[in-house]
């Protein structure tokens, strides 16, 4: 009986240095892998053509049809909402243009199916040229559908 029971020690010994000599031949997951997950595919959305539409370049008109100049640039805040539009506006030819901002709820898409339809804006010329000019790095004055003037963080 002892002979036998000293066998099976011996047997059970081998198994296991047998075992963690093969499982160290094995490659061992990198920690950093081992810990990320697969990233998930990103959503996808599909907008129709007639659904959404650039504004950057595009005209705008007052309602009663003023040429106002043309958008520049979007204007967001830290959340990325869009507050406000910089409109470049007067002048002949790029000259004697000045930039002015806008805020966002003072323009209408209602029809802008192509580059060549123009975005309105509630403001007529008189109001859009009593506006601050635009100047990047300064306080950015947001001229408003009720032709009020505030700075963009006191709304």
């Amino acid at each position: 009986m002892r002979g036998t029971r000293g066998f099976m020690i011996l047997a059970v010994f081998i198994a296991i240095v047998a075992g963690a000599a093969s499982r160290a031949d094995e490659p061992q997951p990198n920690p950093s892998q081992a810990a990320k997950e697969p990233v998930p595919p990103p959503s996808v959305t599909i907008i129709g053509p007639s659904d959404a539409h650039g504004v950057l370049g595009r005209d705008v008109r007052s309602p009663t049809n003023e040429d106002m100049g043309h958008i520049v640039d979007v204007i967001v805040d830290r959340t990325g909402t869009v507050r406000a539009a910089v409109i470049d506006f007067g002048g002949f030819l790029g000259v004697g243009s000045r930039k002015i901002v806008v805020d966002w709820n003072a323009l209408h898409f209602g029809r802008v199916n192509d580059k060549s339809d123009a975005i309105t804006l509630e403001l007529n010329k008189a109001q859009v040229a009593a506006a601050p000019e635009y100047k990047e790095g300064a306080p950015v004055v947001v001229l408003g559908a009720t032709g009020s003037l505030l700075p963009l963080g006191e709304r």
